[in-house]
């Protein structure tokens, strides 16, 4: 009997987790409550580190000065170079809205092996306000971004808000690759771990930070020897007792065409930094992933019927699920178009965790690090 079971015993975990993504899911976007009536809307400093040009640039720029935002809006763009071809839509920006307060700093000073840090320190003394954000340069926002996210500063207690972020166009299936992960794992692995345990991290994308709570961590220096920054800026103020609060105004995440070569070398980056920042939780994340459960039912089942059974559960479920996410939660239009890539992403998924444990190097726009205990980083020269 026991035998006979044991290719549904092995895919219990992950089919399991998948349920709980979704009722995590379903309790965050029904429970999700406006911003306080009455909140005043406090000023704003966007910080936004450029380097080279990405998917759209001027689009992604522009997005942030056509806010339905009553309060007082300072962006602020950091380049390390002169020569950066970016710089040239930035200027473009600015005379597109001369009515807004926009400001250019190019400075090459390096306070560590993190550049993307070393362009926030270089600006931040120019921040005026204490509602201090930073969002990747290649990230989109809606007109009503800006009045979600701070309307969570009404709790005194809120030290840091971060966003969900997706990615609604492809350009074939190797970025399809990446963006179906977004909604296929990112974002129910967030979901979880909000449901369960309250966020200790913040998401890059997008991450607004009150001026008083960042002080407490040692600013932006306390970030500078980390890869993953916004991980460590995120735990760093959960530390300090500040409440992290998610926001369900969704960013949008806008990728260029790319080989799988480039996409594997990211995906496999960000699983070996996250392997390095939260080792245990990191390693206990292997029982949930879907495809080796699949895999072990298969090569463990007493008989070829019983193992595609329990695969075929295990998969119809997962199907199910992610299109709930897609077409209900996250609204990105991937699935169900998409939804036969999924047990290829599931299969790249565990690869890359896999991987990560083979090695400590990474890359970086262009540059290579060996990967620190505890998230640091060193650059190989």
């Amino acid at each position: 009997m026991l035998r006979s079971l044991l290719p549904f015993i092995v895919i219990l975990p992950a089919l399991i987790y998948s349920l709980i993504s979704l009722r995590c899911a379903a309790n965050y976007f029904r429970l999700r409550r406006p911003a306080a009536s009455g909140f005043p809307c406090p000023g704003v400093s966007i910080l936004k580190p450029v380097k080279g040009m990405d998917a759209e640039s001027y689009a992604n720029f522009a997005s942030f000065c056509t806010q339905q935002y009553p309060g007082e809006l300072q962006i602020l763009f950091t380049a390390a170079s002169p020569d950066d071809p970016v710089i040239q839509v930035v200027k473009r920006l600015m005379a597109d809205f001369p009515d807004h307060d926009i400001t250019l700093s190019i400075n090459p000073a390096l306070h560590g092996p993190n550049y993307k840090v070393s362009n926030l320190i270089n600006v931040f003394p120019q921040a005026r306000h204490d509602i201090i954000i930073v969002c990747d340069s290649d990230v989109r926002v809606p007109p009503e971004y800006l009045q979600s996210v701070t309307g969570h500063f009404s709790d005194p207690q809120v030290g840091l808000v971060t966003s969900l972020y997706r990615t609604s166009r492809v350009h074939g299936s190797a970025t399809a690759l990446e963006a179906t992960g977004f909604t296929a794992e990112m974002i129910p692995n967030v979901l979880v771990a909000r449901q369960l345990e309250g966020l200790t991290f913040a998401l890059g994308a997008s991450m607004a930070v009150r001026r008083e709570a960042l002080a407490a961590i040692g600013g932006f220096g306390a970030l500078v020897d980390y890869l993953a920054d916004d991980y460590q800026l995120g735990n760093k103020v959960h530390g300090a007792g500040w409440r992290i609060a998610l926001d369900p105004c969704f960013v949008e995440s806008v990728i260029k065409p790319e080989s799988l070569t480039a996409v594997l070398s990211r995906q496999l980056r960000w699983a070996r930094t996250m392997r390095v920042s939260r080792p245990g939780g990191y390693l206990a994340a292997g029982i949930t992933l879907p495809f080796p459960a699949a895999l072990l039912a298969l090569l463990l089942a007493p008989t070829p019927a019983s193992g595609v059974a329990a695969a075929a559960l295990l998969y119809g479920v997962r199907l199910i699920v992610c299109t709930l996410f897609s077409r209900r939660f996250v609204r990105d239009g991937l699935f169900p178009r998409w939804l036969w890539l999924l047990p290829l992403r599931d299969m790249f998924s565990f690869s890359t965790w896999a991987l990560s444990f083979l090695g400590n190097h990474v890359e970086w726009r262009g540059c290579r690090f060996v990967l620190k205990p505890g998230g640091k980083i060193e650059e190989l020269l």
